[in-house]
């Protein structure tokens, strides 16, 4: 795959208050951004949101958004196909951090009934994608959700207290990029920045391990929980190019720690660096994206749930006889 991606970043602080949905089957736009410069106490403030409304709602308004939109349509596409894996319908359902609509134009009105679209940047809600399904626009800092509790059947892309939202026996079906995304690109920017400038800081936004994100749901409240990984290769031209394509996603730094520039030899440094470690044979460098792919349930008592420990009738020794004609069960 050749030149158009960028980072589509999932890591979001997810909170909630409490403003009833209405107007079924129209698309609209309703607000629940919290006021500019506004924090909340329930999260680790790793990112700078009002950066990160402002590269979102430029790469919105750029000629060519399309241009940009490869890796998030991909992604969308894979979550989809695991929506389409539950032998259930949702009649109402959530996308956290939906951007234009990546994932709703690859469901049908015959899985979900109604979907919700919500999103820090307004540009990306207004200039969002057709989809067959009835939509509602939300613009909405994901802190400050305007939804009640137990109203979802289905939320999409994001993590936090999506729990809280979802009903009994709801599901999550979550996707965001693993800590190996854009390890080429790091490892590249540092090593030049250190030997340019005496030291390196982080220019790629954080992300999170594997081993994290069992824990993670689990403490959110999730049962039958299922994670996987998977990497998509994405080869450009060079460095510059793909950090075009990350500028143009909306998706560049905004981690709080970030340095705010870089010197010019030092980014000419990191270009031969990159080139030189990681070249392709037909002159091409790769990006990789690592993407961890979640579910989770809400709990409800009809789900299946372990024995009471000690309750079990049949030894473990005596399972292979279970099956066997009563003559060789004797011997």
């Amino acid at each position: 795959m050749l030149r158009s991606a960028g980072l589509w970043h999932f890591c979001r602080r997810l909170g909630a208050a409490r403003v009833p949905a209405e107007n079924l089957g129209r698309r609209e736009v309703t607000s629940g951004v919290s006021p500019r410069g506004g924090s909340s106490s329930r999260a680790l403030n790793i990112f700078d949101r009002d950066l990160k409304r402002k590269q979102k709602n430029w790469a919105a308004q750029q000629p060519e958004p399309t241009k940009f939109d490869y890796l998030k349509e991909e992604v969308g596409s894979r979550i989809a196909d695991r929506v389409y894996d539950i032998p259930r319908d949702f009649p109402l359902a959530l996308d956290l951090g939906c951007g234009r609509g990546y994932i709703a134009q690859y469901l049908n009105k015959e899985t979900i009934g109604k979907f919700f679209q919500a999103d820090i940047a307004e540009n990306a809600l207004k200039n969002s994608l057709e989809t067959e399904i009835p939509t509602v626009s939300v613009l909405v800092d994901e802190e400050f959700l305007p939804f009640r509790e137990n109203t979802f059947d289905l939320v999409v892309s994001s993590l936090r207290l999506i729990h809280y939202i979802l009903k009994p026996d709801g599901v999550f079906i979550g996707a965001m990029f693993g800590g190996d995304t854009l390890y080429e690109l790091r490892c590249s920017l540092q090593l030049a920045e250190t030997e340019r400038e005496g030291g390196f800081s982080p220019h790629v936004s954080p992300f999170t391990a594997v081993s994290d994100l069992g824990h993670l749901l689990g403490r959110a409240g999730f049962n039958t929980l299922t994670v996987d990984t998977d990497e998509i290769q994405v080869n450009y031209p060079g460095m510059f190019e793909l950090m075009e394509d990350l500028q143009g996603m909306g998706e560049s730094n905004c981690s709080w720690n970030r340095k705010a520039l870089l010197h010019r030899n030092t980014m000419l440094a990191a270009a031969a660096v990159y080139r030189e470690m990681y070249r392709n044979e037909d002159g091409s460098v790769p990006a990789t994206y690592q993407i961890y792919y979640m579910i989770g349930w809400k709990y409800h008592e009809s789900q299946a749930r372990p024995a009471r420990r000690g309750s079990a009738t049949v030894s473990f020794g005596e399972l292979g006889k279970i099956n066997m004609p009563e003559e060789e069960k004797s011997q």
